[in-house]
């Protein structure tokens, strides 16, 4: 999630690219065409702006928000859960999920690369009054770099894990997010509203007439498995009676399932969660005939 810069709203994006703005944030613009699943948002420090960050470092800008460099094309050890701007100098840093820090026209203050977690890294923020940043774990345990202490959720029992943060470029404080939509406010951050997301939007017709490019959805059965648990992916597209196969990525590991579609270009996959760790991401992608998406989950 990303603060406007009055702290009078707040935007929040899921994992395929849809964008909701809570308060008086505004809608930008959205990126549901992807390589991988959108993990982080981060609002330009006029809040004219916002990024989009997906989990293998790509980057994407909306208003006045200006690209600065990615970890889209390097060999990451981790996936990428997330960033933050610098109010500052309006770079960005891009964190992992074990806290590795890559920086774009600012400075590097430090990160938890080297350290053993207790949970993984899910995302970060800056701090406008030091220049410094704070990482938050699935937990809501805090890692303060030239930044303050305000609070987690470390010692808590949360009913689903923290996914992201954010801090507002006036006041202080943060805000984290849990998977199942939960705000918990730090500082003197406020608290608006939990996110209510549009339905994806129709799809549009091809030049000339002709049918509908290939294009298909991804849902998971539940966002934030416990190991064991049997997971479905239901896969919506416009490819009816056309071969699946479903990939989830796991940190060096990636394992498959095939299925069909019916004849409304639907099929349903189910899978067991019993290798991935506690709190780091899984990637999910879908070649379905001639269309292919993504989106991903985060076992508990």
């Amino acid at each position: 999630m990303a603060a406007t810069p009055d702290d009078g709203g707040y935007w929040i994006v899921t994992n395929d690219g849809y964008v909701a703005a809570c308060g008086d944030a505004a809608l930008l613009g959205e990126q549901t065409s992807l390589n991988a699943p959108i993990v982080g948002i981060a609002a330009t420090p006029d809040g004219g702006g916002y990024y989009l960050v997906a989990s293998d470092g790509g980057i994407f800008a909306f208003g006045d928000a200006e690209f600065q460099g990615s970890a889209g094309s390097l060999h990451l050890n981790k996936v990428v859960v997330g960033m933050t701007v610098d109010p500052t100098t309006g770079g960005y840093w891009l964190v992992a999920t074990d806290g590795g820090i890559f920086a774009y026209g600012v400075p590097f203050f430090g990160s938890t690369g080297s350290i053993h977690l207790n949970r993984p890294v899910v995302g970060m923020a800056a701090d406008a009054a030091t220049g410094g940043y704070w990482l938050v774990a699935s937990d809501g345990g805090i890692f303060s770099y030239n930044a303050p202490f305000y609070g987690s959720t470390g010692s808590m029992t949360l009913d689903k894990p923290i996914v992201g943060m954010e801090s507002p470029t006036s006041g202080s404080g943060y805000r984290f997010i849990a998977a199942d939509g939960g705000v918990f406010t730090y500082g003197t951050s406020g608290f608006y509203s939990t996110p209510i997301f549009a339905p994806p939007p129709p799809s549009s017709p091809s030049p000339g007439g002709s049918p509908n490019a290939p294009a298909c959805l991804i849902y998971m059965s539940n966002s934030s498995p416990p190991d064991g648990y049997e997971e479905t992916a239901t896969i919506t597209s416009n490819q009816p009676n056309a071969s699946v196969t479903l990939s989830k990525h796991y940190s060096t590991t990636t394992s498959t399932n095939s299925g069909i579609t019916d004849g409304t270009g639907e099929a349903a996959i189910s899978f067991n969660i019993g290798s991935a760790a506690q709190g780091y991401p899984v990637v999910v992608y879908a070649t379905v005939g001639a269309a292919s998406c993504s989106t991903g989950f985060t076992p508990v």
